[in-house]
């Protein structure tokens, strides 16, 4: 069964390109065209395409929050947004609005259809150009949720949960970081009371939840 497909871009030449491009693929079907968010949404919730090719820059409201409304009202719609600058901000709104795919204008045809045949499989597609920035800002954000889930601790209190996570006792720990036993039991009480926690089995899950042996 061939893909129904709207296409959403204000600038009539562009419209008119791609809806050439994709109907000349025998499983493609362009439904319609739209120039605004408004009437992309319009046409998207009484058609109900499979998927919707939309400019991520429009007039008035943006592909952006045309894309979040669509993702709400018509859940079995699939937006890729198109856009001409690899614009970070805009990337992690689109894939926050539910876009299931993000390309560059600048794309060959031949790889367009390919990221068109692969969301109507189901699957997300990041153009090649802005993959590697979704992976900087994940590991950015996993890194900043781990200095948060110890940022309260001392730098010796930290190594004291890391000896916890690997199971030592208070003795084993003194031993490990010369201290004294009592001066460890106080390190233990100091931690489970910044962190909220009962005992040293949830701090030990603390630690490895939060990945402490990748934060050390």
């Amino acid at each position: 069964m061939a893909l129904r497909i709207i296409v959403v871009d204000d600038h009539e030449v562009v419209r008119l390109g791609l809806r050439a491009l994709l109907e000349r693929h025998p499983d493609f079907t362009v439904v319609d065209e739209a120039a605004t968010a408004k009437e992309a949404v319009q046409k998207t919730l009484h058609l109900k395409p499979d998927i919707v090719v939309m400019d991520i820059r429009l007039p008035g409201r943006s592909g952006i929050e045309a894309c979040r409304e669509i993702s709400v009202q018509s859940p079995g719609t699939k937006v890729i947004m198109l856009t001409s600058y690899a614009e970070d901000e805009m990337l992690f709104d689109a894939i926050s609005a539910g876009a299931c795919g993000y390309v560059l204008k600048q794309i060959g045809s031949d790889d367009l259809i390919r990221a068109l045949e692969a969301v109507g499989r189901g699957e997300a597609l990041l153009d090649p150009a802005v993959t590697q920035r979704v992976f900087d800002r994940v590991r950015h954000a996993a890194r900043k949720e781990q200095e948060e889930a110890f940022a309260g601790l001392t730098d010796q209190e930290t190594r004291v949960l890391a000896q916890i996570a690997e199971g030592k006792t208070n003795r084993e720990i003194a031993e490990a970081l010369f201290l004294g036993e009592g001066t460890v039991r106080n390190y233990v009480s100091s931690i489970l009371g910044k962190l909220n926690l009962s005992n040293r089995s949830e701090a030990a899950a603390y630690a490895v939840k939060h990945k402490l042996d990748e934060f050390l």
